[in-house]
């Protein structure tokens, strides 16, 4: 049988998980592979890891140095998260001659081009499946068995927290805050939620997903996020009626015409026929689309501490049989910035949009909005306004396809007619799958 040995920084949630799930499985993984893991050193700065965990004092330690500097060592797992002393860690790791597996989004995302070009220098492999979906094994599914293909398209709803939120508005009928709360409650939103509700943690992923797909760097800054802090139970109720359902969307696809990527994440508007339609709760689904297997979909749990781990367990796997069979190590293409895909702006994009205006109930409202619409090039699809009793009503519209900049040009000036009580939204909308 076969050793691998590893290390392990950071016994948290994912870690405890990886830790449990080598005991429990670790017959199963040998039976499978003529592999046998051997965990030789766990790093936590918490000491109560090393009684939940039952550790011994040979494998447990509050400092992670002593990982990277542990020669029989082969593979560091780096579970801590963030960006400092992550890289740090994982950088004088690989100096050291480890392989690194990790899950941190936030790392590779921001750092891809460095990370990976000191890969290729030391000839060191980083397995990454947990960064993006949990236990759902996207990124294998983009580098090996979708390898043949030009990707086209990518749909995803990346994270749990941020879909939880929106079923509960959905189908239970809860404002935005107290759908946030009771994520919170279940523990599927941390005390400081801002990187889920604000779409920064989908952004991440979303780098490393275009990133694989395009083979390119693309450059995390030039992604635009936004969240779904502003989104209203009242907007959701519209959109249902209308046969759609919102999700927060990562998008990223190529435009043909102009040989440039869109990459962005922010609340979207699909159609129920739409796969995506039903990814409900804390789950995960992306939709992948090839030129050669045409559209495909991926579903599952997106975090938690026994999917991850399972992501985490086939990196070191797939990493143990290269050592193993003296493989190439260098199988990582480098990203380098002369391969970098231009990134369309925001305000260059073109889709359909949902707009919802707060006026005043009386003749001539909706001439004055259409007028100003029509004189910035934007075509109305669809009018919905319902009798409410009240001085101030709603005017809900859905667009042809058009172009950002208009709509917010449009906005700008409808919202300073005298018959306008509220800041205008809108929300993009995809119809196609």
């Amino acid at each position: 049988m076969k050793e691998i040995k590893i290390g392990l920084i950071g016994a948290g949630t994912v870690g405890s998980g990886v830790v449990n799930l080598i005991r429990k499985n670790s017959g199963i993984i040998s039976n499978k592979t003529g592999i046998k893991i051997s965990i030789k050193k766990v790093a936590d700065t918490n000491q109560e890891v090393k009684n939940k965990l039952k550790l011994d004092d040979k494998i447990f330690t509050t400092n992670a140095e002593e990982i990277i500097e542990y020669k029989e060592i082969d593979i560091i797992v780096e579970l801590i998260g963030g960006i400092n002393p992550a890289k740090k860690y994982i950088i004088e790791g690989m100096k050291e001659g480890k392989h690194i597996v990790t899950a941190n989004k936030a790392l590779l995302s921001q750092y891809w081009e460095e990370i990976f070009s000191l890969a290729n220098k030391y000839n060191k492999l980083i397995g990454f499946e947990a960064s993006v979906a949990g236990g759902v094994p996207i990124i294998k599914s983009i580098r090996e068995a979708l390898i043949g293909n030009r990707i086209l398209k990518i749909y995803g709803i990346l994270n749990g927290t941020t879909n939880f939120i929106l079923t509960k508005m959905e189908e239970e009928g809860y404002e935005f805050k107290q759908a946030l709360e009771i994520a919170q409650k279940l523990g599927f939103a941390e005390k400081d939620p801002t990187y889920d509700i604000e779409g920064i943690d989908s952004a991440h992923k979303l780098q490393i997903l275009s990133s694989l797909a395009f083979n390119s760097n693309i450059d995390f800054k030039k992604i635009y996020y936004e969240g779904i802090s502003n989104i209203d139970l009242t907007d959701i109720l519209y959109v249902n009626n209308l046969g759609y359902k919102i999700k927060l969307l990562a998008i990223a696809k190529i435009d043909k015409e102009e040989g440039v990527c869109e990459c962005r994440v922010h609340p979207t508007i699909i159609p129920i026929a739409n796969p995506l339609s039903s990814v409900r709760k804390e789950y995960n689904g992306i939709l992948v689309e090839g030129d050669a297997v045409g559209v495909q979909i991926y579903y599952g749990k997106g975090a938690g501490s026994l999917p991850t781990a399972s992501a985490i367990v086939s990196d070191i796997v797939d990493i143990s049989n290269k050592i193993l069979t003296n493989q190439s190590l260098n199988t990582y293409q480098l990203y380098k910035k002369n391969n970098e895909l231009k990134i369309k702006e925001i305000k260059n994009i073109k889709c359909r949009y949902y707009l919802r205006f707060k006026t005043v109930d009386k003749p001539g409202v909706l001439a004055k909005i259409s007028n100003i619409l029509g004189q910035n090039n934007i075509s109305i699809s669809s009018v919905l306004q319902k009798e409410t009793g009240q001085k101030v009503v709603p005017i809900v519209m859905l667009t042809h396809l058009a172009l950002e900049n208009d709509i917010i040009n449009s906005l700008k000036l409808i919202d300073k007619l005298d018959v306008v009580k509220e800041k205008s939204k809108f929300i993009r909308i995809e119809d196609g799958i």
